[in-house]
């Protein structure tokens, strides 16, 4: 049974599940990232003068070297950065190219958004995140902070064991489904002897080294309005993509004001749409009206799962770029709301049927340290490599973000040129009293939101330090009625749901149900991690 309380103590140990790793502990700064790699490479930069910042883009960048299964230097990117005592929201996701139209699509013969190649090629956003990110708050230059993963890509380094894993899982796949000259760099770049590397294999990608470099000496200006955007349009031209040097050279990112809901006394962030955390707040909100101390945990993840199926339906109802919304998402987040979205949660499951949700390829990772500022930042390719589409020589790797468009004019998230898609990647942010406490993330797709929530609640709810809240097996809703557990989820929890009308399927694979990193700042100022076991997760610690 569930005991509920409204502060962190993480000496009440309720939750009925061993933690596999111990929670960290430091002082001067923090990097959490779902690559080890990666994280050691943030806390270099962080020790040479950087900042959280510094220390979050310099991750970034080498997450897209050493964890390429998951995102790119072609992806896009979210930040919530806290600094000067107040929280600041980015959004550096881009539009549709100009040229990609329903018209044009339909033309070529697809009925659907397709889920590969260059008709889901929307304008990246991550170069210009770094750039934005380091040079309103950062204390380094840009080739300052991507020097690690320059180092990495050029020198090589040993591929790490989920990371191996994926990379032969999408080698196998496109290998028996990619044909065209648009993907043939693709195997070119991440394939060239016809397979994956393994577990350990030294891996060298000089192509990626050198556009590091020319985003880092121009601010990321060589990818929209330079060499590399040339290279990216005439690639498009050879091939038939849509995406043009007009098109990059138009994208700026955004600062946009972050939302929020107060759950038990913690205000708990978001970025506003076009991404999906305001599923989370509305989930969290609906919640929030529920007692859970001394809930059996059928009960608990029942309500949990419910809560969660009725801020979906919403979202897939109305979410999309804002400029094309009809209901703003602030309507979502009220107490009368959400008091009526809570009516609908009874003791049986539910049925609203949103569209099917699929898995996704993204990076979640966190940053802190001593100066008070802390970063929560997440990056993508979308559903592992994105689009298929590499440029050839240069290491750019092309999201498929445009997949979740719709063809359907009466939908909301209806393809239009220079309209930004519903974007599933989401940071969050956990403050109390409107003092910073920290940056937490779950990537993966339509996961993140359900993440958000278990984490949040483990965390709030039910004590958890920061290692046993990302610990703690999952649950993820797929569409309807079913339900998918971890191995870990306890077999009775299970069974209880299904009498309670959920379709329960135990998932081998814990690679779908998210990867997360947590930081939090104690009343001392120390500052407590945890990081992701279903991924090569590290905390380098400073």
């Amino acid at each position: 049974r569930a005991e509920a309380g409204n502060e962190m103590d993480w000496n009440a140990w309720h939750y009925p599940f061993a933690s596999r790793r111990t929670v960290v502990f430091a002082a001067r700064g923090m990097v959490a990232t779902s690559q080890y790699l990666a994280a050691q490479a943030g806390l270099e930069v962080m020790r040479h003068g950087g900042n959280a910042v510094d220390a979050a883009v310099a991750a970034a960048a080498t997450l897209t070297v050493v964890e390429p299964t998951s995102n790119g230097i072609g992806g896009d990117a979210f930040a919530l950065v806290w600094s000067g005592g107040r929280l600041h929201g980015l959004n550096a996701s881009g539009p549709a190219p100009l040229r990609l139209t329903r018209e044009a699509l339909r033309a070529a013969g697809h009925t659907r958004m397709p889920v590969r190649g260059w008709p889901t090629v929307t304008v990246p956003g991550t170069p210009a995140a770094w750039a934005a990110l380091v040079e309103r708050f950062g204390r380094l230059s840009l080739a300052e902070v991507v020097a690690p993963a320059v180092r990495y890509a050029r020198e090589g380094f040993p591929v790490s064991p989920v990371v191996a894993h994926l990379w032969a899982k999408a080698a196998d796949l496109f290998q028996r489904e990619w044909q065209g000259p648009e993907f043939q760099p693709w195997f070119d770049t991440f394939a060239p002897g016809g397979r994956a590397p393994v577990p350990g294999e030294v891996w060298r990608a000089p192509g990626h080294a050198r556009t590091l470099e020319l985003i880092g000496a121009s601010d990321a200006e060589a990818f929209y309005r330079g060499e590399l955007a040339a290279a990216i349009s005439a690639f498009a031209r050879e091939t038939g993509g849509y995406l043009d040097e007009s098109d990059l050279a138009a994208f700026s990112p955004e600062w946009v004001e972050p939302l929020h809901v107060t759950y038990r006394g913690y205000e708990v962030w978001e970025l506003p749409p076009n991404g999906q955390g305001v599923v989370a707040l509305q989930a969290l909100n609906i919640l929030s009206g529920f007692a859970f101390a001394g809930l059996a945990w059928d009960e608990v993840v029942h309500k949990q799962i419910e809560a969660i199926k009725l801020a979906f339906a919403d979202a897939r109802q109305h979410l999309t770029d804002p400029r094309w919304m009809r209901i703003r998402p602030e309507r979502w987040l009220t107490p009368a709301y959400a008091a009526q979205r809570r009516a609908l949660i009874g003791e049986h499951a539910l049925d609203p049927v949103p569209g099917r949700l699929d898995a996704g390829g993204t990076v979640y990772l966190a940053t802190a340290d001593a100066e008070g500022n802390m970063v929560s930042y997440i990056q993508s390719n979308y559903l592992g490599f994105g689009s298929g589409v590499v440029v050839p020589g240069t290491g750019i790797a092309l999201h498929n973000r445009g997949a979740a468009f719709s063809l359907a004019a009466e939908d909301s998230n209806v393809l239009v040129p220079g309209k930004r898609p519903y974007h599933t990647i989401i940071p969050g942010f956990l403050t109390k009293d409107g003092q910073a406490l920290g940056p937490f993330g779950v990537m993966g797709a339509y996961m993140q939101p359900q993440g958000h929530v278990q984490v949040v609640m483990n965390l709030v709810d039910f004590h958890l330090n920061p290692q046993s809240a990302l610990d703690a097996p999952r649950w993820q809703w797929l569409e309807g009625r079913q339900v998918a557990v971890e191995r870990e989820f306890p077999a009775h929890v299970a069974q209880a749901l299904e009498r309670r009308g959920h379709a329960v399927q135990v998932a081998n694979d814990r690679s779908t149900f998210g990867r997360g990193q947590v930081i939090l700042r104690l009343p001392s100022g120390v500052l407590a991690a945890g990081t992701e076991p279903r991924a090569d997760g590290a905390i380098a610690a400073w």
